[in-house]
C-alpha cells in the first residue's frame, strides 16, 4: 500500500545532528539556557532535518478546505455557503491567513478537498476533491474507508508537489465550515474521554448550539463506534476531507524529514490521526499555540506537546501556525549565526 510505504519512510530525529546542536547552544555567548524554548526548538529543528545548523528558506502553509454534512444538526453559527465564500476570499488574498503569510514571507497552498462547490480553475487552487461535502456523522459515517485513505493520499501528493518545489518547514490550516464538530469526535474517539469535555463553541455558538454540538458528537460516537486503535477507520467513520488531507500532508512532511507546525483545534485531530497511524511522526510536530476550543489541552496532552503561543486564536486556517513559523525561524537563526565564546573572544569562565 503506498501509505504504507510512506509510513515506513518516518525515521526517529536524527540523535547525531540533536547532539552537535546542543553542543553548540552551549558555547554561544550566553548563559546556558537562558534562551529557554528557543534552545529546545533548534535542536528539534536539527534531529527533524539531520542538519547540526538547520535553514528555513522556503515557508509554506496548506489551506485545506471541505464542507461536512453534521452542519444540519445545527453545529455551527454559520451556514455552510460560507466554506466556499471564504476560498473564494483566499484565492483574492483577503483572508487572515493571507495577510499572516505575506508577513513572515510564507506561500499559501489552498487546496479544495471537498467543499460543496465547484471552483473555476486558478493558479493558487489545487484540486483533490474527494465529494462534495462528507455526510452527516450523527447519522452515519464520514465517508468510506476508501475515500478516507483517498484524503490522506491526496494530502501526500499536495505536500510532496511542494516540497519539489521548496519547502523547507509547513504550516497545517483548514477551512471548513462545521469542523471543529468531526474533530472533536476525533479527539473524543482517540483520547477516550466525554464529549462534554472536548466540545467547544467553535464559530461562537449559543448555549443551545453547544448543546446541540455536545449531542452531535456523542450521537457521532454512538452511531459508528470508531476503532481507536484504527486512524484509518476514526477518519471515516467521524472525520473530514480537509482533515484527511492534513493528515497525508503531515506524514509526507514527517517522511521527507521536514518540520510540520500545527495550527488548532482542526490541525491538532489531523496531527492525533497521524501519530496514531505513524507513531514515529511526533518527533516532527511543533503546536504552535493553544486554542480557545475547550478541549485543545486535552489533545496536546495527548500528543505530547506544549504549544509556542497562547492568544486566545480560534480562527484555524493556520494562522497561528503562520506566526510561530517566526519563532521557530528565530530560534534556527540563533544557533547558526550567534557568535560562540570562542569566536567572539569572550571568556565562558568565571
Amino acid at each position: 500500500m503506498k501509505l504504507q510505504n510512506l509510513i515506513s519512510k518516518i525515521r526517529p530525529l536524527d540523535e547525531a545532528a540533536m547532539e552537535s546542536a546542543r553542543a553548540r547552544q552551549a558555547d554561544l555567548t550566553k548563559p546556558p539556557g537562558s534562551l529557554g524554548r528557543l534552545e529546545a526548538l533548534s535542536i528539534q529543528m536539527a534531529g527533524i532535518t539531520a542538519e547540526a545548523e538547520p535553514k528555513i528558506e522556503h515557508k509554506v502553509v496548506t489551506a485545506m478546505a471541505g464542507d461536512h454534512g453534521v452542519v444540519a444538526e445545527g453545529v455551527s453559527a454559520y451556514p455552510a455557503e460560507v466554506t466556499a465564500q471564504m476560498v473564494h476570499n483566499f484565492l483574492r488574498g483577503g483572508a487572515a491567513i493571507n495577510v499572516l503569510a505575506r508577513h513572515i514571507g510564507a506561500r499559501v497552498v489552498i487546496v479544495d478537498m471537498g467543499v460543496a462547490a465547484d471552483f473555476d480553475p486558478h493558479p493558487n487552487l489545487v484540486i483533490k476533491k474527494i465529494a462534495s461535502g462528507t455526510r452527516n456523522i450523527a447519522r452515519g459515517p464520514a465517508m468510506r474507508r476508501e475515500q478516507a485513505l483517498a484524503a490522506i493520499e491526496a494530502g501526500v501528493s499536495v505536500v510532496e508537489s511542494e516540497i519539489e518545489k521548496g519547502l523547507d518547514i509547513l504550516a497545517t490550516g483548514d477551512m471548513g465550515i462545521g469542523n471543529t464538530t468531526p474533530s472533536a469526535a476525533i479527539a473524543a474517539a482517540l483520547t477516550g474521554r466525554s464529549p462534554a469535555e472536548i466540545v467547544g463553541r467553535g464559530t461562537g455558538v449559543d448555549d443551545a448550539g453547544l448543546e446541540r454540538k455536545v449531542g452531535a458528537v456523542q450521537r457521532a460516537l454512538t452511531v459508528n463506534n470508531p476503532d481507536s486503535g484504527d486512524g484509518l477507520n476514526v477518519l471515516a467513520k467521524v472525520g473530514g476531507f480537509e482533515i484527511g488531507g492534513l493528515v497525508g500532508a503531515i506524514l509526507a512532511a514527517a517522511a521527507h524529514r521536514k518540520p510540520v507546525v500545527i495550527d488548532g483545534f482542526i490541525s491538532t485531530a489531523a496531527a492525533m490521526l497521524a501519530v496514531s497511524l505513524a507513531p514515529q511522526t511526533r518527533g516532527y510536530l511543533i503546536a504552535a499555540h493553544r486554542s480557545q476550543e475547550l478541549g485543545h489541552q486535552i489533545m496536546l496532552n495527548w500528543l505530547g506537546l506544549e504549544p509556542l503561543l497562547d492568544l486566545d486564536l480560534r480562527l484555524g486556517e493556520g494562522t497561528g501556525a503562520v506566526l510561530a513559523m517566526s519563532l521557530i525561524e528565530a530560534s534556527c537563526k540563533i544557533l547558526s549565526e550567534m557568535a560562540t565564546f570562542s569566536e567572539a573572544g569572550v571568556s565562558d569562565k568565571e
